[in-house]
């Protein structure tokens, strides 16, 4: 026998002991309905498609059985018969096209934890890289002009084939004896601030062979902490005063580096 749910529209296969059991009441297992499955039950379904079973009509007098198929005798007890298991219920081909939808699982916590992720690797990878993007015509200059509106100040980049050496000179000491006094003019072409480079003097002889060489770092030349860490400004000159020792008459020719 089958009956349908009112609700849900769902059919359910079952047997008069499940009937029996709870005088017709019963529960929808697909959408947890309470309804009476004597309204709509019935012994075969109707030919598919169908939507709702035919309900059933019900008398008000008890009708009268009278086809008996088995009559116990007297004489023999009537054994306790245990009620009969529960056929399991089914769901017909039409209703399985039917099935509620599932609730989808919430998706935008992931996509914002990849989202904080990205920017995350993406700032790492813009730190590392943050002297060939400052050093970057285009990007550099955006750069600069974000970080002046936001009052901060972009770290310098050291690029020496931008640094040219405008002017030299070297002349005696005036006033230490067996020394020298070389002098340097030095101009940044980089559309950024550079620090100020290490500066390598050579000083040669007539044949071009080399008689001195001395490194000299930027704290070597200049005592001012607050222009270190300016910097050279983009097109801006700066004059290099070096003091070294005099290495006598062969020297006749010195030569400026930049690392």
């Amino acid at each position: 026998m089958y009956t349908q749910c009112p609700d849900c529209r769902t059919v359910f296969s079952l047997d008069a002991s499940v009937l029996a059991h709870a005088r017709g009441a019963v529960i929808c297992g697909n959408c947890e309905t309470l309804f009476d499955a004597l309204d709509t039950l019935a012994d075969q379904l109707p030919p598919e498609p169908f939507r709702q079973l035919p309900g059933t009509t019900r008398s008000e007098e008890a009708p009268k059985l009278d086809v008996a198929i088995y009559r116990p005798r007297e004489d023999v007890p009537v054994a306790a018969v245990e009620p009969a298991p529960a056929a399991p219920a089914f769901t017909p081909r039409f209703v399985n096209e039917r099935r509620a939808p599932r609730q989808r699982p919430r998706r935008w916590p992931w996509l914002l934890t990849c989202m904080l992720l990205a920017l995350l690797l993406a700032a790492q990878v813009a730190w590392a890289k943050r002297d060939v993007l400052i050093a970057n015509p285009s990007i550099g200059a955006w750069l600069r002009q974000a970080c002046t509106s936001l009052g901060c100040q972009l770290p310098l980049v050291r690029d020496v084939h931008r640094l040219h050496l405008v002017a030299r000179d070297v002349q005696a000491h005036p006033s230490v004896p067996g020394a020298l006094m070389i002098s340097a003019n030095v101009r940044n072409d980089a559309p950024f601030a550079q620090p100020y480079p290490v500066v390598s003097l050579t000083l040669s002889d007539a044949d071009g062979h080399r008689v001195a060489m001395r490194r000299l770092h930027p704290s070597e030349y200049l005592d001012d902490d607050a222009v270190l860490r300016a910097g050279l400004a983009p097109g801006a000159s700066a004059a290099l005063l070096i003091e070294v020792a005099d290495p006598g008459n062969r020297a006749v020719a010195f030569e400026f580096g930049f690392e």
